[in-house]
């Protein structure tokens, strides 16, 4: 745009209509290059479909070139996700029983008797489990043998 100065004289911008014209639609296109982009970075949900859609993509495209890798890599994930899993379920089954027994010692002599119980019976049922599986398993191997045994 043309401004004119402190001293009187036209800026040195161009004063023929055509020239301003064609100034005036140069920045009306850079300014609505300027909006798209503004509004495509903005759109955070097309954006994420696009880095999901990248994403396939190379899972894709690396299933395409080693399946078998892939394969043990999901197989990995799945069970680093299960760890995690269990270990949390774990970590806060032993959190709330010594958050009870801890309790306890400050006056809370039933809740502390309970949590022992609680915490007993947990023990006696992961035990009784690990014994069944023990149990379970020497069958299985007695059968195995059963079996070699009359084949020969």
């Amino acid at each position: 745009m043309t401004t004119p100065k402190d001293d009187g004289q036209a800026s040195s911008g161009p004063t023929d209509p055509d020239a301003i014209r064609a100034e005036i639609e140069e920045t009306r296109d850079q300014l609505g290059r300027t909006v798209d982009e503004l509004s495509q970075r903005l759109d955070v949900p097309a954006r994420a479909k696009e880095g999901a859609a990248r994403a396939k993509d190379t899972a894709v495209e690396t299933y395409r070139e080693s399946p078998p890798a892939f394969a043990g890599a999901g197989a990995a994930l799945a069970g680093l996700v299960g760890l995690v899993l269990w270990r949390r379920r774990r970590a806060r089954r032993r959190a709330s029983t010594e958050e009870l027994i801890v309790g306890a010692r400050v006056g809370r002599k039933r809740e502390a008797k309970r949590a022992r119980k609680e915490l007993a019976a947990r023990r006696k049922a992961t035990q009784k489990a690990v014994k069944d599986v023990r149990k379970s398993t020497e069958r299985a191997e007695k059968k195995a043998r059963r079996s070699r045994r009359r084949k020969r």
